[in-house]
């Protein structure tokens, strides 16, 4: 299997040369140059697999050129061996049609577990099989941080260097970074949000000399194996309810897209999906999108799901590829155009078809702790301010007769100041985050400029 660039002026590169570059060097992001696809009864044949076999099934699809059986099912159970779930994505019911898949069992209670668990053991098996280092370097809201440091501290082939906006994490997510102490570990607080930090990752890989010099490589969800580790859960969750035999939506709490897109790419490789539901927050970039067709960037605004403060969606631009008829020109003079401008707009043809499987729903943070304590109260489910928006967004556009599964993107002690708001009770961390909180950080307070983060690297590598 090849993946291409978005963009359409990269070499198209297999899977584990993908995974190495993360973002293409014309600044696109790789697709698979065709989309994998099960039938019925191969999805049929998925039921009753523990999570680590399916996900062997799943991401065989895309793996089977550069890794034997043997490789990935080592690579896979070593990546779910630390989660403290024996489901490893337990699903709940909320109410007759309405369930919740936890995807918060990893190290640290996250979803993004999932992909940076496999991702980090996917790094290491390739970098010791050519006997190369590589320099990682993210941006992170919140939650991709702590999981990318959990999966690849201690690597000897592995140099990470994470950036965050300074003060727009939460103390918790925070704390999981920079009580690392690993060598090969470097948090950077940055002076700005976190598209500034997601702006600065991409013009460092854009920086061909640097790029080179440092073998740099991503673990944001540009990277596509983040995306092919995502896709696994759709499959659980859809084969627990009765897939292929019977449809699911799913409404996933999102601000750059990635998540979400991981759905779409279910749906390509023929998982029977009717709707996509997004859910978000004052920060309603992707909202605002499948309401006009516009996209345009506002001020980031603080809120209580400081994971979707984000009005940059970079996975987005994978969703437009498609919807544009994988035109990658037409994706260039997009990205352009939103880069110089803040803006772009497409079709009402475009927007017709967008809207015919994706949906979207906005809270505000006087809306989020009104849902908190509304599912708390109905359910007795102690949800973070990250997912009670996906199961908002749920009520709003859910179909009576299809069952949807919101994902649960985050343990509630993550967000616990505000779940303590809404309901009164604080959520407790689990036993091996219980004294997160007395650690000692250890993090570079750096200004929003390129040659200051890339004067620190050039100096710690």
């Amino acid at each position: 299997m090849k993946f291409v660039s978005t963009r359409g002026q990269a070499p198209s590169l297999d899977f584990e040369e993908v995974t190495l570059a993360g973002l293409a060097t014309d600044g696109g992001l790789y697709v698979p140059e065709e989309w994998p696809r099960f039938s019925d009864s191969e999805i049929r044949s998925c039921r009753g697999k523990s999570y680590r076999e399916l996900a062997k099934t799943v991401l065989g699809k895309f793996t089977s050129e550069c890794l034997t059986d043997s490789e990935l099912s080592a690579l896979v159970d070593r990546a779910y061996s630390s989660f403290n779930h024996s489901a490893i994505a337990p699903l709940k019911q909320l109410d007759s049609s309405l369930y919740v898949m936890e995807l918060f069992h990893g190290p640290t209670l996250a979803f993004k577990d999932f992909a940076l668990q496999f991702l980090g053991q996917l790094f290491e098996h390739i970098l010791g099989a050519r006997g190369r280092r590589c320099t990682i370097v993210g941006a992170t809201s919140g939650d991709t941080g702590s999981a990318a440091i959990e999966a690849v501290r201690g690597l000897s082939s592995i140099e990470l260097f994470m950036l965050h906006p300074h003060g727009r994490v939460s103390d918790v997510q925070r704390k999981q970074m920079t009580t690392v102490t690993d060598d090969n570990i470097h948090n950077l607080a940055v002076d700005g949000t976190f598209d500034d930090c997601q702006n600065l990752v991409k013009a460092m890989f854009n920086d061909q000399s640097f790029r080179q010099q440092h073998q740099l490589s991503a673990v944001n969800s540009i990277n596509w194996a983040r995306i092919a580790a995502q896709v696994v859960y759709y499959f659980r969750a859809a084969l627990e309810l009765g897939s292929p035999d019977r449809a699911v939506n799913f409404a996933v709490p999102t601000g750059n897209f990635g998540n979400v897109f991981a759905g779409y790419v279910a749906r390509q490789m023929g998982l029977p999906i009717n709707r996509l539901i997004i859910g978000s927050n004052s920060n309603d970039i992707l909202t605002r999108f499948f309401e006009t067709g516009h996209m345009e960037q506002k001020g980031v605004n603080p809120t209580l799901s400081p994971s979707m403060d984000i009005q940059i969606s970079s996975n987005f631009e994978r969703y437009l590829f498609e919807l544009s008829g994988r035109d990658s020109e037409k994706i260039s003079r997009f990205m352009r155009q939103f880069s110089e401008q803040g803006t772009f707009s497409v079709s009402d043809s475009c927007l017709q078809r967008a809207t015919e499987l994706f949906f979207a729903h906005r809270l505000d943070d006087g809306a989020t702790r009104d849902e908190v304590r509304r599912v708390y109260t109905e359910t007795g489910e102690v949800m973070d301010p990250h997912s009670v928006i996906g199961v908002a967004a749920a009520r709003v556009h859910a179909e009576a007769d299809v069952p949807t599964v919101v994902l649960g993107t985050a343990h509630p002690a993550k967000f616990g100041t505000a779940v303590e708001d809404a309901i009164g009770i604080a959520p407790v961390l689990p036993d091996h985050l219980g004294n997160l909180m007395d650690r000692p950080e250890t993090s570079t307070r750096v200004s929003n400029s390129l040659s200051s983060v890339q004067q620190l690297i050039n100096q710690s590598s």
